[in-house]
């Protein structure tokens, strides 16, 4: 069954009453997934709705509590989600899978040495895929490019599962790592990779634009950027897509494209600011024209630490 069909029956089992707690669960979770892969934030929206919902109707499961804690993290409510890591393990969760989250959230805010350990104590116990990936994760990250590919390959090489998604993902990581050193081969590569696996992946296209654009494979970039900004509700493709038809001098075009993603901004930045700001703030100084209104955007909330949400 299919990501598609199986959001599609949860959602019809819980319009009829039918859907058990687990189940409401893994609901958020395919919304996530979902949201993920197709570059959707009204599904990362419509799982954090769900999650609330299910906090408010289950107060004492804690599986409840990790759901919203995952989304909470989506939107880089780093503190909240915490919190709800917490009350999770309290109400019964697992530690283990509370960790797993911790670790992506330490690392989301920089605390690399935090998020380490946590997956170190996780290999130890187990070397599966989920914890050497977000290993790799983390070593690309603190630009160990040598411990990164051992962990990639590693993490490959334990994957029993059938979906595309988890291995799709895995290649990504492993070419933005390759785009955040500069080696635009090796990061076409692995983009190309992830979107054999998974061809809607939004993430994967968008970056295989922007190293196309890097390449002087402009006509590519914008053809697949036009695509992606139809497709997805994320302002981050017209954004793009504006910067490069800009520096082209199709600034007509970039102009319609500048306003999609300024209004989308804004939108997105009332209600998720924590994720969105720094985004809006970036897109606002390469080519909104308004330098202080970016730099009001860029101002760190207290307690926040901004991370690509990709």
């Amino acid at each position: 069954m299919n990501l598609q069909a199986q959001i599609s029956a949860r959602q019809e089992l819980a319009r009829q009453g039918r859907l058990l707690l687990a189940d409401r669960a893994g609901l958020v979770e395919l919304l996530t997934l979902r949201g993920q892969a197709l570059g959707r934030i009204a599904d990362y929206e419509r799982a954090a709705d769900t999650a609330v919902h299910l906090v408010s109707d289950e107060p004492d499961q804690g599986i409840a509590f990790l759901a919203r804690g995952r989304t909470h993290a989506t939107f880089h409510r780093f503190t909240q989600a915490l919190t709800d890591l917490t009350t999770a393990e309290q109400l019964g969760v697992e530690p283990t899978e509370a960790d797993a989250e911790r670790a992506a959230i330490h690392q989301a805010l920089g605390r690399y040495n935090q998020a380490q350990q946590i997956l170190d104590d996780a290999a130890r116990r187990r070397a599966d895929f989920e914890t050497l990936g977000a290993l790799a994760g983390l070593y690309a990250q603190r630009a160990d490019i040598h411990s990164a590919e051992r962990l990639f390959d590693d993490s490959r090489a334990r994957y029993r599962g059938v979906s595309p998604f988890p291995l799709a993902l895995l290649d990504f990581h492993r070419g933005r790592m390759w785009l955040t050193q500069g080696d635009l081969s090796r990061a076409l590569l692995w983009f190309d990779a992830a979107l054999r696996r998974l061809p809607d992946f939004a993430p994967a296209q968008g970056h295989y634009a922007q190293v196309q654009a890097a390449l002087g494979q402009t006509a590519s970039a914008i053809a697949r950027l036009r695509q992606l900004s139809a497709s997805s509700d994320d302002p981050d493709y017209p954004a793009r897509l504006a910067i490069i038809l800009n520096e082209t001098g199709q600034s007509d075009e970039a102009g319609c494209w500048r306003e999609q993603a300024t209004a989308r901004y804004e939108q997105l930045c009332a209600r998720h600011p924590d994720a969105f700001a720094d985004h809006s703030a970036t897109f606002q100084l390469a080519i909104g024209g308004e330098p202080n209104h970016a730099q009001m955007l860029a101002r760190p909330t207290t307690g926040t630490a901004y991370e690509p949400r990709e």
